[in-house]
């Protein structure tokens, strides 16, 4: 039994509108017409997309895959036509700037579109994605003569983009990239050097492949500062803007992977005979620096992909537990065989599933909601405010909802019992595709000392005190608000925000004299800092649910559900913070107990 996807477009609309602010987002100079009414034909439209067009050729190219013959790789059946009605109905370039023939959209409902395409077929999904960070990328750091000759094509899809960082030697180590740049003395670059897991490196899909190359100068300084970026096109472009001869470049083989099979991982070797031509992004030896341009558009794209493939997990699920039937639920007096979805620990499981879901939504949209402020407010001071909420919330939508999905694409097959272990369901496909999410685009740890020592350490947590002081304004408002249900779930919110301050003090206490035990309750705390905001955004979704049911609105199932699963978030998985908040604080040195000889 293999489910439909349906884009769960009540709460995405729920989330926009009341919890990540669309209204106020909408009237940024320059996205003043993505009213909420315009996000919800948006959404409407993208959900039939997601659901007629994507979502049936998931399974059948995970069972499929990419097919490789000699440097020429073949996307599973169906993929071509569906990239082409993509870019022919104009969602490739939606989230991209209207001079380079973009949408313009807000990344709030980009965020909400960009689920759908995840949740329908993940692997698809990671081709317009790495295209539209090459274009951000690009946008940001190249010649206006780069950008006017790779943006158009690119934005529209019909040239497509990769991110090429990693080499056999040199993994999470950038500082290793050995790949070589030598000035050709025409203004462009040879390059050579080999590149590994180049997602969607190669295909037919689109009539060019423009690849992001991390590469050396002769002259460069050796580790990081040392590396510069360069466009690196499959075809060279003529003058005339048509496409010219094949590019010294190959595709020397794709990877064998657990999940994700529809998406080509390649070997890429540049410069195998006079070298590939390339082209300098921006100045010589700042390569990383504008590669994170790219990095971080991923980081917050994966992060989603946590969300969704838990989307996808929990309506498969939930559809088989309606429909299984087996034994007699405890605690029924009807005697009657009745499907699983009448067990209580399956009703828990679905719960847990549903909950989580609802948080990691909510916090991934209101951190997309933050980019939007940070890149379109005209006044400074609050384009920095917002930016240092980016900044301190992509390792942790990044990092704690791809390690959350994990989780709930298992608790998924755990509901099927044994016919989840079996591939002809689905559900395991959900299980496998998630696994990569909490790898690349940056490990969990590496996501989590990047948040331990850039956002916390190195700052003296002043972003994280904001995000504190936010969530204790919350929780006043619940405490006050004279309503039983929201008060306990100001409660759980106060012990869980008391959690994170009391690790965020032991790390600032210990972090420059300890940084070994830092380092190793980093996991811990990311996790932290994810279970208290998603805490928060479900108390204030808890918050205007109560709201909207007092003034008389009608979807009283959804607003009621919506109260349940905050209050299950708030009784089974705010509790999580204490423990974590102990690995830190009581836990980090047993981690580091053993030396090698103990092992």
């Amino acid at each position: 039994m293999m489910t439909s996807y349906t884009a769960p477009q009540r709460d995405m609309l729920f989330v926009l509108n009341h919890l990540a602010g669309l209204e106020a987002v909408s009237q940024l100079p320059g996205l003043e017409d993505a009213t909420p009414d315009m996000a919800a034909a948006i959404l409407d439209e993208a959900a039939k997309f997601a659901a007629g067009v994507l979502a049936p050729i998931n399974a059948s190219g995970d069972l499929q895959g990419c097919r490789w013959d000699n440097g020429v790789v073949t996307p599973a059946d169906g993929f071509a036509d569906a990239y082409a009605s993509f870019c022919e109905t104009g969602w490739n370039a939606m989230p991209a700037q209207p001079e380079f023939g973009g949408q313009g959209l807000p990344s709030l409902v980009s965020s909400a579109v960009q689920e759908m395409w995840k949740s329908a077929n993940m692997a698809f999904a990671l081709c317009p994605m790495l295209t539209l960070g090459a274009v951000n990328a690009i946008a940001e750091h190249a010649s206006d003569e780069l950008k006017a000759v790779y943006l158009p094509k690119m934005v529209s899809g019909e040239w497509t983009g990769t991110m090429n960082l990693t080499e056999p030697n040199a993994g999470s180590d950038l500082a290793a990239v050995r790949s070589r740049a030598v000035p050709a003395g025409d203004g462009s670059y040879r390059i050579s050097g080999t590149k590994i897991f180049i997602t969607w490196g190669e295909h037919d899909m689109a009539e060019n492949i423009v690849h992001l190359v991390l590469a050396r100068l002769p002259d460069a300084p050796e580790g990081v500062k040392g590396i510069s970026l360069f466009i690196v096109p499959k075809y060279l472009v003529n003058a005339d803007g048509s496409l010219g001869a094949r590019n010294d470049l190959v595709c020397a083989s794709i990877e064998h992977k657990l999940g994700i099979h529809a998406s080509p991982t390649a070997v890429m070797v540049f410069g195998e005979n006079d070298g590939a031509i390339g082209y300098l992004v921006g100045e010589p030896h700042k390569g990383l620096a504008y590669m994170f341009t790219m990095m971080n558009h991923a980081r917050l794209n994966v992060g989603m992909e946590g969300v969704a493939i838990s989307e996808r997990a929990f309506q498969q699920a939930l559809a088989y537990a309606k429909d299984r039937v087996q034994g007699k639920p405890m605690g029924d007096s009807s005697g009657q065989t009745r499907p699983i979805l009448y067990h209580p620990d399956v009703r828990r499981m679905l719960m847990d599933m549903k909950s989580r879901i609802e948080a990691m939504r909510a916090l991934a949209y209101q951190t997309a909601a933050h980019m939007d402020y940070a890149h379109h407010h005209p006044d400074e001071a609050v384009r920095r405010e917002h930016q240092a909420r980016v900044e301190l919330l992509t390792p942790v939508v990044k990092g704690w909802c791809t390690e959350t999905s994990i989780n709930v694409t298992s608790t998924g097959i755990q509901v099927h019992g044994g016919m989840g272990f079996i591939e002809e369901t689905g559900a395991a496909q959900h299980f496998r595709d998630a696994r990569i999410t909490t790898i690349y685009e940056g490990t969990t740890a590496i996501q989590a000392n990047d948040l331990i020592g850039r956002k916390v350490a190195r700052e003296g947590g002043s972003s994280l005190a904001v995000l504190l002081a936010d969530i204790d304004a919350t929780r006043e408002q619940l405490l006050a608000s004279g309503n039983a249900q929201l008060s306990a779930i100001g409660a759980a919110l106060a012990r869980g925000a008391g959690a994170l301050a009391e690790a965020r003090d032991w790390l600032l206490a210990h972090y420059a004299s300890q940084p070994a035990q830092a380092a190793a309750g980093a996991v811990a705390f990311l996790k932290l800092t994810g279970v208290v905001a998603g805490g928060w955004m479900m108390a204030r979704a808890a918050q205007v649910a109560t709201q909207l049911l007092a003034d008389g609105d009608s979807d009283t199932v959804f607003l009621n559900a919506k109260l349940a699963t905050a209050r299950y978030y708030a009784d089974q998985v705010l509790p999580e913070a204490a423990l974590y908040a102990a690995q830190i604080t009581q836990g980090a040195a047993s981690a580091l107990a053993l030396d090698e000889e103990g092992f």
